[in-house]
């Protein structure tokens, strides 16, 4: 049990990192001062492909938070 979790484990771990990676810094820039940033964009960035990201990236830290203290337990 604890080699498969172990496996979960580096996994979850290889994968957060690539998604982590693949996100785009938030740069709000100028526009953010005069509340330029405000676009439709912006506003409906659940739904693109960097919303999902976030979405999974989420995911992904509370897999990896439970594992590590599952995997620090001694059972």
């Amino acid at each position: 049990m604890r080699t498969f979790l172990t496996i979960i484990f580096v996994l979850v771990c290889i994968a957060l990192s690539v998604i982590v990676l693949a996100q785009q810094g938030e740069d709000a820039g100028l526009g953010a001062i005069g509340g330029i940033g405000d676009t439709y964009w912006s506003k409906n960035k659940s739904r693109s492909m960097e919303g999902k990201l976030v979405q999974i990236t989420k995911i992904l830290a509370v897999a990896f938070i439970l594992l590590a203290v599952i995997l620090n337990l001694n059972f």
